[in-house]
């Protein structure tokens, strides 16, 4: 099981590599929500997301053990931190993404001089295939969320916001995979059990709600939600235990109340974040939370959106 002292050691071996991200806040959000929201902006993170932390421990340490060859397979944003890193790290990566993976976050791989192979629509389908060329070219496969190490790169935003805030009474997180969940849970209970921990998913995406409810790992058929970073079909071995021993609550947010709050951010806080970051603020928004003037910090885990699909997004 992943410990607090993973992380710590994990926050040292990345600090080359990554920003320290700020709180941000807003008056009209807080009027709205009746609480104090507090955004972690992991969308001004390097490559624009918080997935270079768990790609910078993986990758580094697989360097340190001999690899000069990675492969991931990513929607878009771990694919982007892999290449990122690899780069940085002066070694040669190849990414498998989906079919339809935004233009901006490919451009953005191919940018760090990584190679990438399009493969199907479901994380089942371009996992095998990043595992595959890697075993086939004597390369490491990087997991996009279900790994100790992965898992403990994105438990340094837990730790961040326990230096960057002394008064939290709440710390919501978008649900994938659950590698950052996980992390983030790992570090605040560890160092504070008082302070609660909430995912939030996608309505149509709710695996790791319905695994919390029935009690094991439950995978769902697929989604299309524009919370594209969520579309995973079940919860990582490694993660949902985790997820089950430190989460207080799951909740869903509907493709409505998303496209509100992605709204509502980019309009009033001049902030571009994505879907999938959006779903923390419609659970803040749309009162999906047990609190009422409370100090609460929302993950926002990306900013990387394909101009052409804002029209999309936007509720007008």
């Amino acid at each position: 099981m992943l410990t607090k002292q993973n992380i710590i050691e994990a926050q040292a071996r990345i600090a080359p590599y990554i920003h320290t991200t700020p709180l941000l806040t807003s008056g009209q959000l807080n009027a709205r929500c009746g609480n104090t929201i507090y955004l972690k902006s992991e969308h001004l993170q390097k490559t624009g997301a918080f997935k270079i932390r768990g790609a910078a421990n993986k990758v580094t340490q697989a360097v340190a053990d001999g690899a000069n060859y990675v492969t991931a397979a990513s929607s878009g944003n771990h694919g982007q931190a892999v290449a990122y890193i690899a780069q940085a790290l002066g070694i040669k990566a190849k990414i498998v993404v989906p079919e339809d993976a935004s233009a901006c976050k490919v451009g953005a791989i191919e940018g760090y001089n990584s190679t990438v192979e399009k493969c199907g629509y479901l994380s089942s389908d371009r996992i095998p295939r990043a595992k595959a060329i890697a075993e086939a070219e004597n390369g490491v496969f990087i997991p996009p969320y279900d790994d100790p190490l992965i898992m403990a790169g994105q438990g340094t935003i837990g730790l961040e916001i326990l230096q960057q805030l002394d008064n939290i009474d709440a710390v919501i997180v978008p649900i994938g995979g659950g590698g950052l969940i996980s992390g983030i849970a790992t570090a605040i209970k560890e160092s504070n059990p008082a302070i609660k921990v909430i995912g939030v998913e996608p309505v149509s995406a709710n695996d790791t709600y319905l695994s919390l409810q029935n009690g094991a790992i439950t995978a769902i058929a697929g989604t299309t939600t524009i919370a594209d970073g969520l579309r995973t079909i079940q919860p990582g071995d490694c993660t949902f235990p985790v997820v089950q021993k430190y989460v207080d609550e799951i909740v869903l947010v509907s493709e409505e109340e998303i496209k509100e709050a992605f709204t509502f951010v980019l309009e009033r806080m001049k902030q571009l974040i994505e879907p999938s970051s959006a779903t923390v603020i419609a659970a803040c928004m749309f009162n999906k939370l047990p609190f009422e003037g409370k100090n609460i910090v929302a993950v926002i885990s990306g900013g990387n959106v394909d101009m052409a699909d804002l029209s999309k997004i936007i509720k007008i």
